[in-house]
C-alpha cells in the first residue's frame, strides 16, 4: 500500500495504533464511545476535506481515502460513525456562498464542534417514498420512516432528506435528538457494527426551518449523480482486508496467502482509485463495478484466511478474525445501490459456473 505523506495520515495512524485497534474488540461488544469520536475530532480528521477558510484541511481525495482505510482497518465501527460526517461537509463545501445553511453549519462541522450523521439512503428506494417532504414558506415538514440512521446518541445534527410530491429531493439539517415529530427506535441489533448505534427514525410532522435547507434537486438528478459515485470501491474494504492479512502468521502457507492477497489488493486499489479520480464520474461504470466486486472478493478471501489461520479460536468473540469477517459482511451491503447489487450477484453467478 502506498503511503501518503500528509500530517493527517500520520495522525490517523497514531490514533489507529494507540487507541482504535487496541480497543476494537471491546467497542465491537459495548459500542462506540464518544471519547473515540472526540479523539478523531482533536486529530483534525473530521475536517480532512473541508475548505481551509472554514477551518478544514482541504486535503486531496487521496488523503481522505487513506485515512478511511486506516480507521476502518483499526475499528470499523468508529470509522462508520465518523464517515457519515464527511458527506454533509462535502455537500456544504460545494454549496453556493451565502447559503444560510452553509454559513451556519460548515465551520462547526469542519472543526468538529458538531458531528453530523446522514439520513438519506432511503431516497434511493425509488419509486417508493419512505420519507415525504412538504415545503412551505417557513421550511420543510418531514413524514415517514428512515430505516437506518447511524450514530444515534453520538451525532449532534443529521442531514435529512425527503421527496416532495413534485419528485424533488430536499436535503436539510435537523437536530439528531428525540423531539416533536421525531422518534427513534431502540438500537438495532445487527450481526456486525451494532456498536455504531444504528436506529430507525419515525417522522411525524418534523419541522425544519427554511434556513436549514441545503439543497433541492429533482430525484432523477440525484440518481444521476449518486449512482455512478456508488460504483467506486470503498476505501474501508481495503482497510478491513489489510487488517485481516496482518493477522496471518509467518508459516510458509500463511505467508504465501498473505503475499498473494496483498498483491491483488494493491493492483485493484490502484486501478479503483485511478477511476475514482477520473474527472467524469459516469464514465467507465462497468469497469468501476468490476473493480468494486473484485475488491469484495479479495476482502472476503482475506478475512476468510484470517479465520482459517486462527482455527477454532477464531470463532471466539475475543478474536479479531471473526470481528473482521463480520465487518466484511457488513461492507458487502454498505452503500449498496441496485446497479451494485446486480453486478455483484452476476459476478457470484459467474463464479459458480
Amino acid at each position: 500500500m502506498t503511503t501518503t505523506l500528509h500530517p493527517l495520515v500520520t495522525e490517523a495512524r497514531r490514533l489507529a495504533d494507540g487507541l482504535l485497534a487496541p480497543c476494537a474488540q471491546r467497542v465491537d461488544q459495548d459500542g462506540v464511545p464518544a471519547s473515540h469520536l472526540d479523539a478523531v475530532r482533536r486529530g483534525g480528521l473530521l475536517g480532512v476535506s473541508a475548505p481551509e477558510e472554514f477551518g478544514g484541511a482541504a486535503a486531496p481525495d487521496s488523503v481522505a481515502r487513506e485515512i478511511a482505510e486506516i480507521l476502518a482497518g483499526a475499528c470499523c465501527s468508529t470509522w462508520f460513525v465518523q464517515t457519515q460526517h464527511h458527506t454533509p461537509v462535502r455537500l456544504l463545501a460545494g454549496a453556493a456562498p451565502g447559503l444560510a445553511a452553509r454559513e451556519r453549519f460548515l465551520r462547526p462541522l469542519a472543526t468538529g464542534e458538531l458531528l453530523a450523521g446522514i439520513a438519506y439512503a432511503h431516497v434511493r428506494a425509488s419509486p417508493r417514498v419512505p420519507v415525504r417532504a412538504r415545503v412551505d414558506r417557513d421550511g420543510v415538514r418531514f413524514d415517514g420512516t428512515v430505516p437506518w440512521y447511524t450514530g444515534w446518541g453520538l451525532n449532534d445534527v443529521m442531514l435529512l432528506a425527503g421527496v416532495t410530491e413534485a419528485d424533488e429531493v430536499v436535503f436539510a439539517f435537523a437536530d439528531a435528538r428525540e423531539q416533536p415529530g421525531l422518534r427513534p427506535s431502540p438500537p438495532l441489533r445487527l450481526a456486525a457494527l451494532t456498536a455504531a448505534r444504528t436506529v430507525s427514525l419515525e417522522l411525524d410532522g418534523l419541522r425544519v426551518p427554511a434556513e436549514n435547507v441545503v439543497r433541492r434537486t429533482p430525484r432523477a438528478e440525484f440518481a444521476r449523480v449518486d449512482v455512478p459515485r456508488s460504483t467506486n470501491a470503498s476505501p474501508a474494504v481495503f482497510g478491513v482486508a489489510r487488517a485481516a492479512l496482518d493477522l496471518l502468521g509467518d508459516t510458509p502457507d500463511e505467508r504465501g496467502a498473505a503475499e498473494s492477497l496483498r498483491a491483488g489488493l494493491d493492483e485493484v486499489r490502484a486501478r479503483a482509485y485511478a477511476l475514482a479520480d477520473h474527472p467524469v464520474a459516469h464514465e467507465h461504470v462497468e469497469e468501476r463495478l468490476a473493480l468494486r466486486t473484485r475488491a469484495y472478493d479479495l476482502m472476503r478471501a482475506a478475512t476468510t484466511a484470517a479465520v482459517v489461520a486462527g482455527g477454532g479460536r477464531a470463532t471466539s468473540l475475543d478474536s479479531p478474525a471473526q470481528r473482521l469477517a463480520r465487518e466484511a459482511m457488513f461492507l458487502l451491503v454498505q452503500g449498496q445501490t441496485a446497479p451494485v447489487r446486480r453486478a455483484h450477484l452476476a459476478a457470484l453467478s459467474d463464479a459458480g459456473r
